[in-house]
């Protein structure tokens, strides 16, 4: 199957009972058994739930990958990971990630005596200067959140094989739509599931692929033993929006682009972080990696004015002041006062998430109307 057909057949399968064509919603916890240990696949809903188990084969398929699994957040995704490692081992992580991650890696890991090391990766070449005989995963994000980095996940994918490391990626920004780090060489893909792939805002979920049987045996026990599971409510509304994720993902693109565009020509706009134009450090990777450039922008004020940037992001009406990304609905954010707030100043700064930065999330709703609405919150 083509990517557009996957996302609306993609692993599924009509439901057994009575063969509806959508998963029914399996809200139950506990599953009846003719003989101890005699079940149909499930036992309890921790472990399987029919509903989950629809959304993460959809997950794999989407993702190219064989297994899935689904999560109560993209952090308790991430956490999951982690668990992979013990005291003593070391992440090479990229320094510009998504604030919560950061603060997972440094508030709670580190205290477990795993140790993090936070770097520039716009250079795949200069990542294996980092690993050392410690070094167990590399974390890589991109594009990245929210300075739109692009990283070359193939290269990185060479050093992590050559070195006997795991390579994880985030893909959220981009989704599978755009990306595929699986098929770039990539040992798990992760997702906040809570972004497009639901893409409606009203869900909150994480997701993990893989395509190797050990790893994913080791995290399925992972997910079973620490009970970050979602439930099959949020299963059923993400798989839902997973069936539309190949049109939304079209209207993102083709709105972040015309939105970009304007930004930059914008004669009280100083900077816009877009990975289509081609100035941006990485544009040629993110041509070769992806298939488009999504829809997700940051730009800063004429004079990288704190007060400004405020006043903009107060001032817009269509674009909502609000936390996340990925719904159909426009986002406007704060970054260095929200998402990235857990990060340091001195840290965040280093990377470029200045107190002037905003990020949009730019929806699927008529351009026109987007343009109009930011043209009059930049006075």
């Amino acid at each position: 199957m083509k990517f557009n057909t996957k996302t609306i057949h993609g692993g599924q399968q009509d439901d057994p009972a009575y063969g509806a064509v959508m998963p029914p919603i399996y809200q139950t916890s506990t599953y009846a058994q003719t003989t101890p240990g005699g079940h149909k696949g499930f036992e309890y809903s921790r472990t399987h739930n029919p509903t989950r188990k629809a959304l993460e084969d959809s997950f794999a398929s989407i993702e190219n990958g064989k297994f899935g699994l689904a999560f109560g957040s993209g952090l308790a995704a991430i956490d999951a990971v982690i668990k992979l490692l013990k005291p003593g081992d070391e992440v090479v992580s990229t320094n510009d990630l998504y604030g919560g991650t950061y603060r997972l890696f440094t508030s709670i890991f580190e205290g477990f005596g795993i140790k993090f090391r936070f770097i520039g990766m716009e250079n795949a070449d200069n990542v294996e200067d980092y690993i050392t005989d410690n070094t167990k995963l590399i974390w890589v994000e991109t594009p990245t959140n929210p300075m739109m980095n692009i990283i070359d996940i193939k290269g990185i994918a060479v050093i992590a094989k050559k070195r006997n490391v795991l390579l994880a990626v985030d893909n959220t920004f981009a989704t599978p739509y755009l990306q595929r780090p699986l098929d770039l060489g990539a040992d798990i893909v992760m997702h906040s599931a809570t972004k497009y792939l639901g893409g409606h805002s009203d869900v909150v979920m994480g997701a993990l692929v893989v395509k190797d049987q050990r790893l994913a045996e080791r995290l399925y026990f992972i997910q079973n033993a620490s009970g970050a599971v979602c439930g099959p409510q949020d299963s059923f509304l993400v798989l839902r929006g997973i069936k539309t994720l190949h049109i939304r993902m079209q209207r993102h693109c083709e709105n972040g682009e015309a939105i970009a565009k304007y930004l930059k020509n914008h004669p009280k706009i100083e900077k816009v972080y877009w990975p289509g134009f081609e100035d941006h450090p990485n544009h040629k990777i993110a041509v070769a990696q992806m298939d488009g450039f999504g829809g997700m922008i940051s730009f800063v004020p004429k004079g990288s004015d704190y007060d400004q940037a405020i006043g903009i992001v107060e001032n817009l009406k269509i674009f909502t002041l609000a936390e996340s990304l990925g719904g159909v609905e426009s986002l406007a954010g704060h970054p260095a006062s929200m998402t990235h707030a857990s990060i340091p100043k001195e840290e965040r700064e280093k990377t470029g998430v200045v107190d002037s930065l905003i990020r949009l999330s730019v929806g699927i709703e008529d351009v026109d109307d987007l343009i109009a609405d930011l043209e009059q919150a930049i006075q």
